[in-house]
């Protein structure tokens, strides 16, 4: 599976632009929204974008997405995956966007027509979709200290998810390793437009600048 992960549109269309540029050159399955496709709403500036993308596409929303963005989300051609587990082409995509809960853990998934705690439905074959950074992993703010989520860490550290995606932090767009855990910040930062995952056997990803 060939995925263009992006985050952080921010309302841009010269933004969207390009995420639309990268999906005519890369031809990928599927593209993933981590968060913040909107500055601060409408949820009808969220519908717009992602119907122009001309790829099967799911989206999260971002701690600056208004709460109407989840409707927007909903009314668009993309799946909103937050708060949810669904399967895409046989692999599995759990997304939780916004800020993250302080007991992250314990938050409840939508599986199907079930409800299942986050810590019980990842494994080392889930692909997990936030906005948020886990702490330590590309998420180095511009003073140098770290804005990810501990307690997001913790829980990849525990559960070992096999990839997550994530953006939020501007500044500290690429790919790090946790254990088998690859965790790719896709971020559209000033020098880069997102990242290209290939799912195989193995996972190889490709900053876009």
């Amino acid at each position: 599976m060939k995925i263009l992960a992006t985050a952080d549109i921010h309302g841009s269309q010269y933004r969207l632009n390009l995420v639309l540029k990268n999906a005519k050159t890369y031809a990928p399955d599927l593209v993933v929204i981590c968060g913040d496709i909107t500055q601060f709403g409408p949820g009808e500036i969220a519908t717009n974008f992602l119907n122009q993308i001309p790829v099967e596409t799911i989206a999260v929303p971002g701690n600056i997405d208004t709460f109407d963005v989840d409707q927007g989300i909903t009314a668009s051609n993309a799946l909103n995956l937050h708060m949810k587990r669904v399967m895409i082409h046989g692999i599995s995509f759990v997304g939780v966007g916004r800020e993250l809960p302080s007991l992250l853990s314990d938050v409840d998934i939508t599986d199907g027509s079930v409800k299942k705690p986050l810590n019980k439905i990842l494994d080392d074959t889930t692909v997990l979709v936030t906005h948020v950074p886990p702490y330590k992993l590309q998420d180095k703010i511009f003073i140098g200290s770290h804005g990810g989520s501990k307690e997001l860490r913790h829980l990849i550290d525990a559960r070992k998810p096999r990839l997550v995606l994530c953006g939020h932090i501007h500044e500290d767009p690429g790919v790090s390793k946790s254990g088998n855990t690859t965790v790719v910040n896709c971020s559209m930062g000033k020098r880069t437009e997102g990242a290209l995952i290939e799912i195989t056997d193995e996972i190889k990803v490709s900053i876009l600048d």
